[in-house]
């Protein structure tokens, strides 16, 4: 039976260092290589996203646990395989546990969150530097605030960063908030755009917000609803407020439910995003949503087959040509994921399986996003591998 691990806070024992790069044939004439193995200790371990490229070839990333004090680390892969070390979260004021990816700055600068540690133990939002040199920009209180953020953030043209909570809030059940620029001799300042739990309106959060070219924010809630299965929302600014209005209510039918992975948005301002059950098939759906007069046409591409939460959990890639890839958490034969690609055709949209993890050596349960670096796919598992603390993956297209 198939359950995902969201929040990957158990201690692993083991303290031996892997390195494996071992290649393994896939159909379609693809090339599955695993890069690195977490080994759980200093390495870290469990990671439960992918990662964000600097443009010279290097990833950066996040392992929920592992480190020096078995609470997560920032790393860095080169395009060699090699990693290093950026910071050990120590569960202070610092942080611990982070579970979404990161976003870089205009000045090679990192930044991401924490699901614990924190002031007050229920979050931060933190800032780091290439180098390794962190600093935290706002702990959460765990009351009106927010509390526990799983997603990544994303900045707006002034810099200032926009995130979600799953908890918190004014009715507990998460939040939208924006943290400012600071100003000089001032600090980072959040302000919460939007409460969740006022239902129907959705709750729980566990993606983050994308932006539109009109400055409004797009999302979705795991939960809640008319259904009780989750929704798409978008907030739009109205003065010093915001508004929400619910763009789709996941019905657990063709539709999908419970989305965690975000929205991702093409050029011509459609939006992409995947819900991890229901559908025809049962493992979830990835779906298009397409703008027409002041409405959104919701589109089911492809249904994955499976149950039990199966399906994607974190945002969606579009290379160049509109292609869309994703993993998913534990379908496939062994139940151990998938990594596949959604390529357009002819008003259809037509499914590629890229990969078929065996949930051995090549890693287990993928809850991570996809890059593309010269041809090749990274992300990462959160279990599997030689030391059953997850691996680093590519697969060369």
């Amino acid at each position: 039976m198939c359950f995902p691990r969201l929040t990957s806070i158990f201690p692993i024992t083991s303290l031996v260092f892997a390195l494996a790069l071992t290649s393994i044939p896939q159909a379609e004439a693809q090339t599955f290589s695993v890069v690195h193995n977490f080994t759980g200790g200093s390495d870290g371990g469990g990671p439960l996203n992918g990662f964000t490229s600097d443009g010279a070839g290097n990833l950066y990333g996040t392992t929920s646990s592992g480190g020096a004090t078995n609470h997560g680390v920032v790393f860095r892969l080169n395009n060699e395989g090699v990693e290093t070390v950026l910071y050990n979260f120590k569960d202070g004021s610092d942080g611990a546990y982070p579970q979404g990816a990161l976003i870089k700055d205009k000045a090679g600068n990192f930044y991401g969150t924490t699901l614990g540690g924190g002031s007050a133990g229920t979050g931060t939002v933190f800032g780091i530097t290439a180098k390794g040199k962190e600093q935290v920009l706002y702990s959460f209180a765990g009351g009106k605030d927010g509390a526990a953020p799983e997603a990544g953030l994303t900045f707006d043209a002034a810099g200032n960063l926009y995130g979600t909570t799953t908890a918190g809030g004014a009715n507990g059940t998460g939040t939208v908030f924006k943290l400012a620029v600071p100003q000089k001799g001032s600090k980072w300042m959040e302000t919460v755009l939007y409460s969740f739990g006022a239902a129907p309106d959705g709750a729980t959060p566990v993606a983050g917000v994308t932006f539109d070219k009109a400055g409004n924010l797009y999302g979705t809630a795991s939960a809640g609803g008319a259904y009780g299965f989750g929704t798409i929302f978008e907030l739009t600014p109205t003065g010093a407020s915001w508004t929400e209005n619910i763009i789709h209510e996941f019905q657990d039918g063709d539709d999908g439910a419970v989305p965690f992975a975000g929205l991702i948005a093409d050029k011509k301002g459609n939006f992409y995003g995947a819900a991890g059950e229901g559908g025809t098939g049962g493992g979830g759906t990835v779906f298009e949503l397409t703008p027409e007069n002041g409405t959104w046409t919701f589109t089911v591409l492809y249904s994955q087959a499976g149950w039990n939460v199966s399906g994607t959990f974190r945002d969606l890639m579009m290379d160049a040509s509109g292609n869309l890839y994703g993993t998913t958490h534990c379908d496939g034969g062994p139940e151990a994921g998938t990594v596949y690609k959604l390529t357009p055709a002819s008003g259809s949209w037509s499914y590629t399986l890229l990969y078929t993890f065996t949930g051995g050596s090549d890693g287990l349960y993928s809850f991570s996003n996809l890059v593309l670096e010269q041809g090749k796919l990274y992300g990462t598992t959160n279990e599997g591998g030689t030391d059953d603390a997850g691996v680093v993956f590519e697969v060369t297209l």
